[in-house]
C-alpha cells in the first residue's frame, strides 16, 4: 500500500499557473500518465504527464540534463508509443520518477535551478493540441463483476424474486474480455448487431440492439507483473498495480440477456470498451485511502484475501460521475446532463482483492494487463452505474431536462466519465474525462 510523502502536501505548488487554478484535475500532486501526440501529427506516439492544461513530454524531458539514474532511465522507458516497459519496472521506479517530476515542476524550483525550469518548460505541449493513443499494449483483459449493488438490482429487474449469485459474497467474479476493440476516450462506435429474443418471442432474430447501455467502471492496469504458477499476496497486490483510469463497458442489454447462459457475455460486450487516456497512479491515490468493511451479517472473506491492513485501508473513495450529452443537446448548445454520481468506496471487493484472487490460481499477470472493476453503484437509485438500473430496465424512463426521455442509449448519445479524489487536508486530483459516441448500426447494404 502506497505512503503519503511530499508529492502529495496540499500546499505544494507549480511554477505553471494553470496546475494551480482551483478545480482542475492536474495539480502537482496528480501528475497522470498517457500517450499522447500532437494531433494531426505525424510524430511518434510517446509518455506524457498532465500537469495544470498542459502535457509534459518525457521523451523531450529525457534528452535534457533534468534528470539522472533511475528517474532518467524510467523517463526514457515512457518514450515508447506505450508504457509497457515503465511499467514492468515496478513501484520503485514509478516513485522515484514521479518524485523528481515533481520537484522539476514545484515552485521552488525556480529559485534553485531556474535553468531547469525553462528547460522543461521547453518540453510542455499545451493539452488542447494533443491526440491520445491507448497508454499500454493490453495483453489480456479481464472484466470484473464486484458491486454488491449494481448486482442485486440488475437481479432484481430480471427476476423480482431473484438474488445475487451464491458465489458473489464469496469471490470475486470475472470474465475475460475482448482486447482488440478497446479504444481511447473519444472512440465513436456502431450500434452492434448480435441475436436477441424479443418479448413475447420464442424465436431470437438477429439485428441491431435495442437495448445499448453504458457502464461505469475503473480500469486497472496491471505493472510488475507474476510468473505463471507465482500467486501473489494480498498484502503485496497494489505493487502490481501502476494506476487506474475510467473505463465504459458498454453493453447491449438484449443479446447480453439471450446469450449470458452458460458462458457469459459476447456479443453482448465485445463490439467497444473505451478508456480514458489518464492513468492516475496508486501514488497519487494514497491521500484518499479508507477503511474496507464488509458487513457483519455478510461472508467475511476467505483468508487469502483479508488482512488487518487491508481492513484499514484498502479502498479508495473515488468520486464518479456520469453524463449524457444527446444530439438534440449538441445541436441546441446544451451542456451534458448528470445522469448519476457514486463512489467507488461502495466496492464490495477491492482492486487488491481482485489481483489477489486473479493469481490466486497461478495466472500470471503481465504488465499492462487491464482489469475492469465491474460496474460502480453505490446503494441508492441515484449512485447507479448503469441506465438499465436508473431507468428500471426501461419501466421508468430517465427524463432529461430538455424534454427527451431514456431506457437505453440512442444513436448520437455520448456518455461521458468523470472521476476525481478530494479529502480534507489534502488537494483535489481527478481522472479528466472519459467520452464515447454512439453511431447508428450499419445497414445492410453498407455491411
Amino acid at each position: 500500500m502506497r505512503t503519503i510523502d511530499r508529492t502529495h502536501d496540499a500546499a505544494a505548488s507549480s511554477w505553471l499557473g494553470s496546475a494551480n487554478t482551483p478545480g482542475t484535475d492536474f495539480p502537482i500532486q496528480n501528475l497522470p500518465f498517457a500517450v499522447f501526440r500532437r494531433a494531426g501529427s505525424r510524430e511518434m506516439p510517446r509518455g506524457g504527464v498532465a500537469i495544470g492544461d498542459e502535457v509534459l513530454d518525457l521523451a523531450a524531458l529525457s534528452r535534457t540534463q533534468c534528470l539522472e539514474g533511475l528517474a532518467l532511465r524510467a523517463a526514457q522507458s515512457c518514450a515508447a508509443p506505450v508504457l509497457n516497459d515503465f511499467l514492468a519496472m515496478g513501484p520503485v521506479a514509478w516513485r522515484t520518477l514521479r518524485g523528481a517530476l515533481f520537484d522539476l515542476l514545484h515552485t521552488g524550483e525556480v529559485a534553485t535551478a531556474p535553468s531547469h525550469v525553462e528547460t522543461v518548460r521547453g518540453c510542455l505541449v499545451p493539452q488542447s493540441e494533443v491526440e491520445h493513443a491507448l497508454p499500454v499494449r493490453i495483453g489480456d483483459y479481464t472484466d470484473f463483476y464486484t458491486s454488491i449493488h449494481h448486482a442485486r438490482t440488475i437481479s432484481r429487474l430480471l427476476d423480482p424474486k431473484g438474488e445475487v449469485p451464491r458465489n458473489f459474497q464469496w469471490v470475486p467474479t470475472a470474465y475475460h474480455g475482448r482486447v482488440s476493440s478497446i479504444g481511447v476516450a473519444g472512440q465513436k462506435f456502431r450500434r452492434p448487431h448480435g441475436q436477441a429474443l424479443r418479448d413475447g418471442s420464442t424465436t431470437p432474430e438477429y439485428g441491431p440492439s435495442r437495448r445499448l447501455d453504458y457502464e461505469l467502471e475503473l480500469g486497472i492496469y496491471v505493472g510488475a507483473g507474476n510468473a505463471l504458477g507465482e500467486r501473489i499476496a494480498l498484502s503485496r497486490a497494489e505493487d502490481h498495480v501502476f494506476g487506474i483510469s475510467l473505463l465504459n463497458d458498454w453493453s447491449a442489454r438484449d443479446i447480453q440477456a439471450w446469450e449470458m447462459a452458460p458462458l457469459g457475455p459476447f456479443h453482448a460486450k465485445n463490439f467497444t470498451t473505451t478508456v480514458s487516456p489518464w492513468i492516475i497512479t496508486m501514488d497519487a491515490l494514497a491521500p484518499y485511502r479508507m477503511p474496507w468493511t464488509r458487513p457483519a451479517a455478510d461472508p467475511q472473506p476467505l483468508p487469502y484475501l483479508e488482512s488487518a491492513s487491508h481492513r484499514a485501508g484498502g479502498a479508495i473513495d473515488i468520486r464518479l460521475q456520469v453524463s449524457i450529452e444527446t444530439h438534440r443537446m449538441r445541436e441546441a448548445g446544451l451542456a451534458a446532463e448528470a445522469l448519476s454520481r457514486t463512489s467507488f468506496s461502495h466496492h464490495y471487493w477491492s482492486i487488491a482483492q481482485m489481483v489477489t484472487h486473479h493469481a490466486a490460481g497461478g495466472c500470471n499477470l503481465q504488465p499492462g494487463d487491464l482489469l475492469g472493476s465491474g460496474t460502480i453503484s453505490g446503494p441508492e437509485p441515484a449512485e447507479a452505474g448503469a441506465l438499465m438500473e436508473l431507468a428500471l430496465a426501461g419501466k421508468k424512463p430517465v427524463q432529461l431536462g430538455n424534454g427527451e426521455r431514456r431506457s437505453f442509449l440512442e444513436d448520437g448519445d455520448a456518455i461521458i466519465f468523470h472521476g476525481w479524489c478530494e479529502r480534507e487536508g489534502f488537494n483535489r486530483i481527478g481522472f479528466g474525462f472519459n467520452h464515447g459516441l454512439v453511431l447508428a448500426a450499419l445497414s445492410q447494404s453498407e455491411e
